[in-house]
């Protein structure tokens, strides 16, 4: 050990002083000889003193440093056993080399013992003690819960500006266990007791008084006061009623984790009452914001929420938690809205809107099938009534889709561009463009998500449910779950946009051909607005023949949907899962969908679900009979649709692998509801 630093400074400065006094001593001499002579000679002798005491007092300055330096160790590490903060220090490998007393009380070691730190708090391992200089876990030990604080020290560092220590390149870990048990009790506490904001709405009001006499009507309400008011009351909630069909409701935190096991055993309650003889049960919707712990943004995540739950046909809860939203129940099957006032209002919505525009562009989902396609004929049309520019966006002509298509060419009178693709609608648009989407509410799932961001007006009209990636801050949106399809709602809207709008028959089939596409020939999800809407297509020149020869299969189509029934393998006896092969045939997502239409045919079966690989992705088509909600299982997945009708889009899996994920979901499903 040398001295360095200030130290060493210190010690040697009577040396270098004697520089200092034989200059002066030189200068003297230059004034008075004599004088310069008693002044040399006097730094000679103070310079042979100064070195006699210099060697012989290092070696004991050295001691008593050395001995100053144990005592003033010995008092820290008093200091440090007796510290308050459980505190260990531990060796490269995680083992421990010392704890103080506080760490030997609660880990019941011996202050000298060689045991693992991972034996004691399994969270603190040596992979992550070698990943990090400093890291902050919380662990657990005899029911408290402690904050560990790890830093890793080099022995270099341990060196000060006095003393350099001669050491190998080595560290320790130095572990400090800060006890935060109150401080999580309190925070748990005042999480718990946490306002939430929900929303109630009874979401087929008019419907169910339209079945009712006017005395039952305030019965009716009267037993749903009675129903919902007790639920929350007794979870500590207060209920305000701001309208005769719409609650306000605030509840403790802690009650929320209850809600959600039960599943909002409300809806269940209040969709048992007895209607008094009315025709048809009452359905709440309920919407639910816990983002933060600010109330306001709360309050604006249950109104999102409860218009996705009334967007996604109601009978649910949807609650908005962090960036995650969850949904619960919506397993009812879905009555008809045999009003046409919604409809009414659309149309005229997007006639203001196409009115203020001078370019349009329609753009359905990917791999455009006849219902996107008809849907944007119908658009093009209410364009051209306007006298409008619109062109319709299609990433892939399917061979079902091109017969349509061969049919708007401009030997029949249409634009030469009235169909473009992705990249060339990208270099027309602009800021003055609108853009009108069609069959689908995601962007993702769009035939060119990048168009939107480059027009100014926004349009959706969708009749698939919602999900929680559902575009937003459109200019008008239309998205409507009771609908067979898209093409039956422009059929409707268009009835409303102009009463002088023509459609020609060309025109009129492909929409009559989207609608019979969507419902299997008017088989699944066919309402009375359906047939109003078919009745409206017949009436402009549709003709079922000729839709017929349109939609027709090629003989590869045809046997590849027979091959995946042929190996279609029935799972827990309801449930029946096949793969549809994609080799020659240019549009295996139809003969997917068709496959999984043909085995609800079959006898036991509940649901289907046929899957394809295609474009490096798995797609999946799923059917099922009014049982099964197979919208909850592809929602799981990714995707979405309606209860009887519903897909998704896998990336980066196996057909195998996604065939596993299904059947996991089934069983979830079926445990679900044994429970």
């Amino acid at each position: 050990m040398k001295p360095r630093g200030r130290l060493k400074a210190y010690i040697t400065l009577p040396v270098w002083l004697t520089i200092l006094f034989a200059a002066l001593a030189v200068w003297v001499c230059f004034l008075n000889r004599m004088a310069g002579l008693l002044c040399v000679i006097f730094v000679a002798v103070y310079f042979v003193i100064v070195l006699l005491v210099y060697r012989r007092s290092s070696r004991y300055v050295t001691n008593e440093m050395v001995d100053f330096a144990m005592r003033y160790g010995t008092v820290q590490r008093k200091i440090l056993n007796e510290f308050e903060i459980p505190f260990a220090i531990l060796d490269q490998s995680a083992r421990f080399l010392w704890m103080n007393q506080k760490f030997c009380e609660l880990t019941g070691k011996d202050k000298h013992s060689n045991a693992s730190i991972a034996g004691i708090f399994p969270a603190i391992t040596k992979d992550k003690i070698a990943a990090s200089e400093q890291l902050d876990l919380q662990v657990t030990k005899d029911e408290k819960i402690y904050r560990a604080s790890v830093r890793k020290v080099a022995f270099p560092e341990m060196s000060d500006d006095n003393l350099e220590l001669q050491s190998p390149d080595q560290s320790i870990i130095l572990i400090y266990l800060f006890d935060e048990t109150l401080q999580d009790q309190y925070e748990r506490e005042q999480q718990d007791m946490q306002m939430v904001p929900a929303l109630v709405y009874i979401d087929n009001y008019d419907e169910v008084m339209e079945t009712l006499e006017e005395v039952d009507q305030s019965q009716l309400l009267a037993l749903v006061d009675q129903t919902v008011n007790p639920y929350f009351a007794t979870r500590g909630g207060i209920v305000k009623k701001t309208e005769e069909d719409k609650y306000f409701v605030v509840f403790p935190h802690k009650y929320l984790d209850e809600m959600t096991e039960t599943g909002f055993a409300l809806l269940e309650d209040v969709q048992n009452l007895q209607a008094y003889g009315g025709e048809m049960t009452v359905t709440l919707s309920i919407g639910i914001g816990d983002v933060s712990t600010e109330y306001m943004k709360n309050y604006s995540s249950a109104r999102m929420a409860i218009d996705l739950a009334l967007g996604r046909g109601g009978n649910q809860a949807v609650l908005k938690s962090g960036d995650k939203t969850y949904y619960y129940g919506g397993g009812a099957r879905q009555k008809d809205r045999t009003t046409r006032v919604k409809a009414r209002v659309k149309a005229m919505a997007l006639r203001e809107i196409m009115v203020t525009r001078e370019k349009f562009f329609v753009m359905g989902h990917q791999i455009t099938d006849v219902d996107s396609f008809g849907a944007a004929i119908g658009i093009y049309c209410a364009a051209r009534q306007l006298g409008k520019e619109a062109q319709i966006v299609v990433d892939t002509v399917t061979t079902s889709l091109r017969p349509f298509v061969d049919c708007f060419s401009a030997q029949n009178g249409y634009p030469e561009d009235l169909i473009i693709t992705g990249d060339r609608a990208l270099e027309m648009a602009d800021m003055s463009s609108a853009l009108i989407i069609v069959d689908t509410n995601r962007a993702s799932y769009t035939a060119c998500p990048d168009l939107i961001g480059k027009v100014r007006s926004l349009v959706v009209f969708d009749h698939h449910r919602p999900g929680d990636d559902v575009i937003r801050n459109a200019d008008l949106s239309y998205i409507e779950p009771y609908a067979s399809s898209s093409c039956e709602m422009i059929a409707e809207v268009l009835q409303y946009f102009d009463e002088d709008i023509h459609l020609s028959h060309t025109e009129a089939d492909v929409l009559y051909a989207g609608i019979l596409l969507d419902t299997n020939n008017f088989v699944t999800k066919t309402g009375v607005r359906t047939f109003e809407a078919a009745a409206y297509l017949r009436r402009c020149g549709a003709e079922t023949s000729r839709v017929r020869n349109l939609m027709r299969n090629s003989m590869a189509d045809y046997k590849a949907r027979a091959d995946a029934i042929r190996h279609a393998e029935v799972y827990r006896e309801s449930f029946a899962i096949s793969v549809c092969p994609a080799d020659n045939i240019e549009s295996p997502t139809v003969a997917c969908a068709q496959a999984a239409n043909e085995l609800l045919n079959i006898i036991g079966i509940k649901a289907s679900f046929v899957l394809t690989a295609y474009d490096n992705k798995v797609y999946i088509s799923a059917r099922s009979v009014d049982e099964i909600n197979v919208q909850r299982i592809m929602e799981r997945l990714g995707g979405g649709g309606h209860t009887t009708s519903a897909g998704a889009q896998l990336t980066g899996v196996t057909v195998d692998r996604a065939a596993q994920e299904i059947k996991r979901m089934i069983d979830e499903m079926l445990e679900g509801d044994k429970k």
